[in-house]
């Protein structure tokens, strides 16, 4: 059974420009720009909770999350007030940081936003020469574009929901996604947000 973590992303690992990488940023347009369409496709994820286990088709074995249906509920209602936002386009900058990350951590098997030196995502797309006005978000173990999309949306025990915050923030007009292999996981994935296509203001 998996373990739903408060930090987000799953699949096979991933070469740079994949097909999963590139349907995550369709699947993120997707949600941004039909919300409510979003919502009714929860609705029908719903119905495969059993507590806090949810089965659905492709994940036989289950996956553990924290908050069961109450998270799922919550994001249903969220979204269906959820005005449309644009889509993003995708970047190449952005996802040469993204993939940064994914290359640091994977081999080590460790979760969260701080590389091992300590650097963030600001620092590291600056390191590429690009701006520091950037979002980051990450999840663990889902192997497909439509989990890791509803993993950020659902954002199971993260109480302020900051991965559903940053996938429906107006402002953000382009993304990079980059996935890769995780020792502990076996996929990791990260998407950077930014306005513009370096993450200059």
């Amino acid at each position: 059974m998996q373990l739903l973590l408060p930090v987000l992303l799953f699949a096979a690992p991933a070469a740079a420009g994949s097909t999963l990488e590139r349907e995550i940023i369709a699947e993120l347009n997707r949600a941004r720009t039909d919300p409510r369409g979003y919502a009714d496709r929860l609705a029908v994820y719903r119905r495969y909770f059993n507590g806090k286990v949810v089965r659905y088709p492709g994940n036989p074995d289950g996956l553990r999350t924290a908050e069961g249906v109450a998270a799922v509920d919550e994001a249903i209602r969220v979204l269906r007030r959820q005005p449309p936002v644009r889509t993003v386009r995708s970047a190449t900058l952005l996802t040469r940081a993204a993939r940064d990350h994914v290359e640091e951590q994977g081999p080590r098997g460790v979760t969260g936003h701080p590389s091992a030196n300590g650097d963030r995502v600001r620092q590291r797309l600056v390191r590429r020469g690009g701006g520091d006005y950037v979002a980051e978000v990450i999840t663990y173990g889902p192997p497909s574009a439509v989990e890791v999309v509803r993993q950020l949306i659902v954002d199971d025990n993260v109480p302020d929901r900051g991965h559903r915050r940053s996938v429906y923030a107006a402002q953000w007009a382009y993304a990079g996604a980059a996935c890769g292999p995780h020792k502990r996981y076996k996929v990791m994935c990260v998407v950077t947000f930014a306005r513009t296509p370096t993450g200059h203001p």
